[in-house]
């Protein structure tokens, strides 16, 4: 299978979590390599994993802090309907469309909407896909206090492999600097309560690992899309990956 990579963003990455640690686990190599490279990141968490059967909110905030500051990130914790009774709901899309015109960002990065992983996941990745939608319409009335925003890219991310997309050819990132690596295992390592009770950073270390190999690469994260992505230019093309 071919994997395409793509060139960096230009501008800010506005990136949504579920629950503390979300986008760590899920995308936090590729978060490192943005901040190493200078990009402006901001952290929407949509909950303090007040569900979980570790840690606790005040807890789980912290580690939530200490992560995205380890990864120059801006954190804004938000809530909504509380972890693990997330639901669907017009109000929650207009205040995620609402953050989306507040940060203006070039680029927002959410869970993936696949069905099969926690559910406050994929009904995150709905609300978010709706949301940058009812960003640019001006007429929205509940949000003309806010100047209508166009996002660039709209990409998901997987947290675990069930929540992979089957119908998206990955995006494949080359994650591979030990510098990066480095502060994403001390990112992932910031949640605590969350990493003493089962083996997360070896599994997604390992996850990284098979998809780097796979394409001759040391280690590699995968983003997806649901709409075409427009070039204008064959040189934004990064290479191609085979496997062996």
């Amino acid at each position: 299978m071919k994997l395409t990579r793509l060139s960096r963003t230009k501008g800010s990455i506005l990136i949504f979590g579920a629950h503390p640690d979300d986008i760590e686990f899920g995308c936090g190599a590729i978060v490192a390599s943005e901040y190493l490279a200078g990009s402006k990141i901001t952290f929407i968490v949509c909950s303090r994993g007040e569900s979980g059967s570790f840690g606790n909110p005040k807890t789980r905030a912290k580690e939530a802090t200490k992560a995205a500051k380890l990864l120059g990130a801006e954190l804004q914790l938000i809530d909504l309907d509380g972890d693990a009774h997330l639901e669907i709901k017009t109000a929650h899309i207009l205040t995620l469309a609402e953050k989306i015109r507040a940060l203006k960002p070039a680029m927002v990065i959410a869970p993936s909407t696949t069905k099969t992983q926690h559910p406050d996941h994929y009904k995150l990745g709905e609300m978010v896909r709706d949301a940058t939608r009812l960003a640019r319409y001006g007429g929205v009335k509940e949000l003309k206090a806010l100047t209508a925003h166009k996002i660039n890219q709209l990409l998901f991310y997987a947290v675990t492999p069930d929540a992979e997309p089957k119908d998206s050819l990955p995006l494949l990132f080359d994650v591979s600097s030990p510098k990066v690596i480095s502060l994403w295992k001390k990112a992932m390592q910031a949640h605590a309560s969350q990493v003493k009770s089962k083996k997360y950073v070896e599994f997604q270390l390992a996850r990284a690992r098979v998809l780097g190999l796979n394409s001759s690469l040391e280690y590699a994260q995968a983003l997806y899309h649901e709409h075409s992505l427009v070039f204008n230019s064959l040189s934004q093309f990064g290479t191609s990956a085979r496997s062996f």
